[in-house]
């Protein structure tokens, strides 16, 4: 693309997390501290908020406009567009990782 024809080549061994290097994780300290930080918050969302599935954009637009919605704590899913356009808006929302339970 740049047009050069100088190419280095360069030592690197990348970290590559994916389904398959599960028992690899779970023997890295830091990964496994994120994971159990996680799965803390998604508890605590649990307890605390009201589950609105795919619905999150409008629920918080409802509640955020008073359409009628009392406020309260939600969560849902939402696409990366639907939040932006919902933090342009002056919305309080957040994306973060979910850790389904493989374990049932």
């Amino acid at each position: 693309i740049c047009d050069s024809k100088k190419v280095e080549k360069n030592l690197m061994a990348p970290r590559v997390i994916n389904r398959f290097s599960k028992e690899i994780d779970k023997k890295n300290p830091r990964l496994v501290n994120i994971d159990k930080k996680i799965r803390e918050y998604q508890k605590f969302i649990k307890n605390n908020f009201d589950y609105v599935g795919k619905n999150f954009a409008y629920e918080a637009r409802s509640i955020h406009y008073g359409h009628g919605k009392k406020k309260r704590n939600i969560f849902g899913t939402a696409t990366k567009n639907e939040i932006k356009e919902l933090k342009d808006e002056g919305i309080e929302a957040e994306m973060i990782p979910w850790v389904e339970d493989k374990s049932n």
